[in-house]
């Protein structure tokens, strides 16, 4: 069995974060960078079923300039048995289906019998990367579970949604992506830091992957910013003998009751 797992670098959600004004994406220079948590718990399946299948191959897979090198070597740290880093210059400010087209194409010569994946990264949220993925490679796509259950050849789960669960499944090789119900990942260990080093890391190309780097590449583009308004001070209410009444009406004046 070899899974391959996608994984981002993403801004630390811990931090403040911001819009670059001058070309309206994410300023990612000013704060810490880290690896996305949705695609750590994708990653944390993955090695869950390769503790109890020895056999299990686990390569993890990222697009992004050369910070996201960072995220990859936690990723082996945790267990992954190797990396691959899609990183050319041409892909900066690429959008959803450019990014799912290049993914795809590198998933195509990696190889796999099962695609994990986050449902959606939290610096974008568009929440559709796996399926257009899906899409290219001609895969099943079995998208947004709360708990996945890998067999030799089909993959199930559990889709929840705030009224119902949906249990869905599919034969092998197909993708599928992970909420943020799924298995927290594993912390890595020393001895695994000290092991990330000696794996192997493969650094591809847009021409590597059969892709003509000046091609017209797919960028959304953002016409207009702002800044977020300074947050206002909140009402301060003095008890002299009619606070709950002065409660009431702000609740009321807010429609909150």
């Amino acid at each position: 069995m070899k899974i391959a797992v996608l994984v981002k670098q993403v801004p630390d959600t811990e931090e403040e974060r911001s819009l670059d004004p001058v070309s309206g994406v994410v300023d990612r220079a000013s704060g810490e960078n880290v690896a996305d948590e949705i695609t750590e718990r994708a990653l944390e399946v993955a090695l869950g079923y390769k503790d109890q299948n020895k056999g299990t191959e686990v390569v993890v897979l990222s697009m992004g300039p050369d910070s996201a090198t960072k995220a990859l070597r936690k990723a082996l740290s945790m267990g992954a048995d190797s990396a691959v880093h899609i990183q050319d210059d041409s892909l900066a400010g690429s959008d959803l289906g450019q990014t799912s087209a290049v993914l795809a194409a590198a998933l195509a010569r990696v190889g796999f019998d099962l695609v994990l994946a986050g449902n959606e990264s939290t610096d974008g949220r568009g929440g559709v990367v796996p399926a257009m993925v899906s899409e290219h490679l001609r895969l099943p796509h079995l998208g947004s579970l709360s708990s996945v259950d890998i067999a030799p050849d089909s993959v199930r789960g559990e889709r929840r949604t705030e009224h119902a669960a949906m249990s869905v499944a599919a034969a092998l090789p197909a993708i599928a992506s992970v909420t943020e119900h799924a298995a927290e990942a594993r912390f890595p260990t020393f001895k695994g830091i000290m092991g990330a080093k000696r794996k192997p890391l493969t650094v591809l190309s847009l021409g590597e992957l059969g892709l003509d780097p000046g091609a017209p590449r797919g960028r959304s583009a953002v016409l207009t910013t702002r800044e977020r308004p300074a947050r206002q001070a909140g009402t301060k209410i003095v008890d002299e003998g009619d606070a709950g009444r002065q409660l009431a009406e702000f609740l009321a004046a807010g429609k909150l009751v």
